[in-house]
């Protein structure tokens, strides 16, 4: 199915992932340190990051990662804790499992980071392959966007994001509406996913990420694709 690089310290969980994953049919290469995982991303569909990691920890390692690839990270925390999970998603991580891990959870979480990874938003209506945004194009057809002609890049699960946004121009979406399309999460998610990657968006797509255009927040309900 895919091929997996789990980095994690502790052997017992590490050995109880791999082999539940390898039961699911994807390939994992497991080992227990942020360093020995960056030299092992090559060939790599996913990566499944613990953050307490010995040596450099788990936020280092993604965004080392994230600075060189644009492979899905899902990472691993002990505790479900604001600080821990959003320093995780600033890093650059896309989802994330919180500890004890349920390994059906897991594998369900890698399902959906490598859909998105394709690149296909899901979308209401049919889109024109090409739209421009006064400087930004949105090439759907290449999963491209551009700039003033100068091409970004955008991570799988930002792309994704910006595709879902830019479908309905001024249509203003809540965290919960793109947690389903984006994350694929039907459930009460966690919103802190995406105010993290739109924050991750607008740095890469905005003039001014603290004054955004095509980006904009609608308080108390989610955010809406401008310029209108």
């Amino acid at each position: 199915m895919s091929r997996v690089l789990l980095i994690e310290d502790d052997q017992a969980v590490r050995d109880g992932l791999q082999l539940a994953l390898t039961r699911q049919g994807h390939t994992v290469d497991a080992v227990g340190t942020g360093e020995h995982g960056l030299a092992a991303l090559s060939g790599v569909d996913a990566v499944v990051l613990d953050l307490m990691l010995p040596g450099m920890d788990g936020f280092e390692v993604c965004r080392r990662i994230r600075a060189a690839t644009d492979l899905p990270i899902i990472m691993l925390t002990a505790r479900n804790d604001d600080m821990d999970v959003v320093a995780g998603l600033e890093a650059g991580a896309d989802d994330y499992v919180v500890k004890p891990v349920r390994a059906r959870v897991l594998e369900a979480r890698i399902r959906a980071v490598l859909r998105r990874t394709d690149g296909q938003a899901r979308q209401s209506a049919p889109q024109p392959e090409l739209a421009k945004h006064g400087d930004l194009a949105i090439d759907r057809a290449a999963m491209v966007v551009s700039k003033t002609g100068v091409p970004i890049g955008l991570a799988p699960t930002e792309l994704r994001l910006l595709l879902e946004l830019s479908g309905s121009p001024g249509r203003v979406l809540s965290r919960q509406q793109l947690l389903e399309a984006v994350w694929e999460h039907d459930y009460l998610g966690d919103s802190r996913l995406v105010d993290a990657c739109v924050q991750r968006l607008r740095a890469k797509i905005e003039d001014d990420p603290g004054t955004p255009v095509y980006v904009q927040t609608v308080r108390g309900f989610g955010y809406r694709f401008g310029p209108l």
